[in-house]
Order: structure tokens, then sequence, then C-alpha cells
């Protein structure tokens, strides 16, 4: 047990996994025909481009994890090295993000599984949230091996899928290589990002993690090396297979893909379930995630105290992961507009990303004991100037947001307003 009760059931695989199945969602399944449209064959550029931010940030999280492993991370290393109403804000947000996360991977989840056998949506979204919910609550050892046999066989499917796919392809499809120049390229760089997101899961865990300064880092560096090579390996044989154009056209581009060089009858079961594998890990992870920030807040008592208790049996934050089953059952209330969800997902993200930077420019410019104490650091001055780059980074994808849907913007300005509102009250009865 860590000083704050929670069991220590994450090893290095476990971290890998949590980080590896965060990434590899919803987004792999419909990503690659946006970006071929774009930047047709030349995406194989626009993936490694895109990992360069979420890389940056990586790295950064890396050494923040090594220097101070704990739970609800994004939500405590603000708190502690910027301000508390700062880490409080950025955790505040995130709840949104993370309700808005959970109903995306649930309703996808949901239209896959239909694709085999018909299903009201709703009602079977609500049972997804209770499973999962279920799964986390009887204890985290439990949910990390469930997390590590899901994404053994999303990988397995990949491999499969590459390698089969490789024999089928037609190097004629990857002329002209980059039809739309760099201008293609680069705009295809802010749809892709997301295939990233989530490479850092397991430092909300820093509690729970077995010798966290050491696997924390090796664990990221794992799933950001790991993931790379998967969505390479995806695009090029998705190209092959398919050509930019059709690539581009598809809606479903990986059973397209798998359709045209399996039989019939095997592509799409395959598919079906590498994407309720894929999906699952991704919904598990979330919701470990999810609720460890909610514990953080309870634990200093930005939030009612309750939600920092932990299960005297299992080692796990129960009230605060039956206050996220509630929140996600209250988001089956409103309306599920995709772009508008994935929006409220990404800000929210990004702007925990820029926290975090900020938090480890601190770490680095102001406490030289705890920036010694990391088992993965940079140079000091490297790190500040490292840390600010991710600052950029983030924010800038932010802004670029702002082109695809303005209303998202306003929805979490009010949430965040009330937010603010019972902070600042709060904070008010505390000293009264």
């Amino acid at each position: 047990m860590s000083e704050a009760g929670l069991k220590q059931g994450v090893g290095l695989f476990s971290v890998v996994a949590l980080g590896l199945g965060m990434a590899v969602g919803v987004a792999v399944f419909s990503v690659m025909g946006p970006a071929s449209a774009l930047a047709g064959p030349a995406l194989l550029l626009a993936v490694p481009l895109a990992a360069i931010p979420v890389f940056i940030i990586a790295l950064t999280y890396a050494f923040m994890g090594s220097a101070l492993p704990t739970a609800g991370a994004s939500y405590e290393w603000p708190r502690r090295f910027v301000s508390p109403a700062f880490g409080f804000m950025i955790a505040w947000l995130r709840i949104a993000g993370s309700v808005g996360a959970m109903l995306v991977l649930s309703l996808v989840l949901v239209r896959y599984l239909s694709m085999a056998v018909p299903l009201p949506l709703r009602p079977t979204m609500f049972a997804i949230f209770a499973v999962v919910f279920a799964l986390n609550f009887f204890g985290v050892g439990i949910a990390a091996r469930a997390q590590g046999f899901l994404i053994a066989a999303i990988i397995a499917f990949f491999l499969l899928f590459g390698g089969w796919g490789m024999t089928a392809i037609e190097l004629e499809a990857f002329t002209p290589f980059t039809p739309f120049g760099w201008a293609g390229v680069l705009a295809a760089v802010p749809v892709l990002v997301g295939l990233f997101f989530g490479l850092e899961a397991a430092t909300e865990m820093g509690d729970e993690v077995k010798d966290g300064r050491r696997n924390i880092p090796l664990g990221i560096a794992g799933a950001v090396i790991a993931a790379l090579v998967l969505y390479l390996l995806i695009a090029v044989v998705s190209i092959g297979v398919l050509g930019p154009q059709a690539l581009a056209e598809s809606e479903a581009p990986i059973l397209d893909a798998a359709n045209a060089f399996m039989a019939a009858p095997l592509a799409t079961p395959l598919v079906i379930a590498a994407s309720v594998a894929a999906i699952g890990t991704s919904l598990n992870a979330l919701c470990m995630m999810f609720s460890r920030y909610l514990f953080a807040m309870g634990r200093t008592g930005a939030l009612p105290e309750v939600l920092g208790r932990v299960h005297p049996r299992f080692g796990t934050p129960h009230w605060a992961l039956a206050a996220a089953f509630c929140l996600c059952v209250l988001g089956l209330f409103l309306p599920l507009n995709l772009l508008a969800l994935f929006l409220a997902i990404n800000i929210p993200t990004l702007l925990k990303y820029a926290g975090t930077c900020l938090a480890a420019a601190k770490v680095a410019a102001d406490h030289p004991d705890l920036y010694r104490q990391a088992s993965f650091r940079m140079g000091r001055k490297f790190t500040v100037f490292w840390s600010w780059l991710g600052i950029a980074a983030s924010l800038g994808v932010v802004v670029m947001g702002l082109t695809a849907d303005w209303r998202p913007y306003v929805a979490l300005t009010v949430w965040g307003l009330i937010g603010a509102s019972y902070y600042i009250i709060r904070q008010r009865m505390k000293a009264a």
C-alpha cells in the first residue's frame, strides 16, 4: 500500500498497456480516411509529425512521473507547483472532457457491436459503463490485467493485418507521394494528433505503479514507440491496398482494407473484434484516469473529501469511481454529436498537457532536490525550455480547433465559470 492506501498493482507491461490502450481507440479505425484526403500517401510523413507535440509532452510526463509519481498526477502537479486554483481548474475542465470521452467511446463501441447484433443505443452504453466501472471497483490489478489482455489482442490483430496486407500492397498506390504538397501534409497533422493522446495514462496512477520512478518513464517511452510503429504499419497497408483515393472515401478504412485481402467471412468479425478490444482498452484506461484525479481532488479537499476515500478491502477509490460513473450516466441525456464531443475531449486534454508542462518548468527551475531525484531527467535549463515548448505545442493545437467548431469552446467556458464559482465559494467556506 502507498501512504494513501492505494494498492500497487501496476507493473511495467501494464504501464505500456495503459498508455497504448488509451491511445489506440476510436481514432485508428476512422482517421486514416480523412488524413488521406488531405495528404494522400504522404500521410506516412504526417503520422510521425503528429507524434512530435505528443512526444515533447510525453518526455515532460516521463520526467515528472519519475520525480513525483502520484495519483491524479495531472491535477496534483499543477496544484503543488503552479497554484491550487490552477490545478483545480485544469481538473475541473477535464471532468467535462472525460465524460465526453466515455460517451464517444461507448457510442462507437455500440455502433461496431450493432454491425453484428442490433442493440439499443443508450441502454447498451449504460451497460458498458456499468461493466467498466465494476471491473475497476474490484481492484486495479484486475483492471490492469484486463488491459494487458485486450492490448495483446489488438497488437495480434494489427500484426496479422499488417503481415497479411503487405502481400497485397500495390506500389503504384504510393505515387505521386505528395499530391497536395507539404501544405497537405501539415493540414493532416491536427487530424492525426489525436492518435497519440493518452500515452501518459499511467502517470495518473503513480501511487499504484510498482517502482514508479523507473517504470513510468520506461512505460511512456515504450507506448510512444509502439504506437508510432503500429500506426505506420496500418497506414502503409491501408494506402497500399486501397489506394489514397479509395482510402479517403472510405467510412471504415480498416474494414475495407481487410476485406480487400482477407476472405470476406473472416474480415468483418475480425475487425469488429479488434475494434471492440481497442475501444474497450480505452474505456478501461479512461475509467482509471477519471476516477484517480477525482480521488486526488477529494484527498486534497478541492472536492468533497468522501471522494478521497479508499475501499478497505479492494484498495480502490470506490467513491471517486461511483462519482465518475454517475457523471457518465448523466451524460447519456446529452446530445451525442461526435464533432462537438471530440473537441470537448481534446481541449481539456491539451490544457492538461500545458498545465503539466508548466509544473515541470517550475520543478526544474525552483525545486532542485526534486529535480535531482528524477530517474529520467534532462539538463535543468533544457527541461525548462522543453516544458515551454510543450506548452506552446498544446496551446497551438487548441487554437487550431477553433476553425472546426466554436460551440464546444463556449460550453467549456461556461463549465469553467461554474467551476471557478464553486472553487471561490468553497475556499471562503473553509476560511470562515
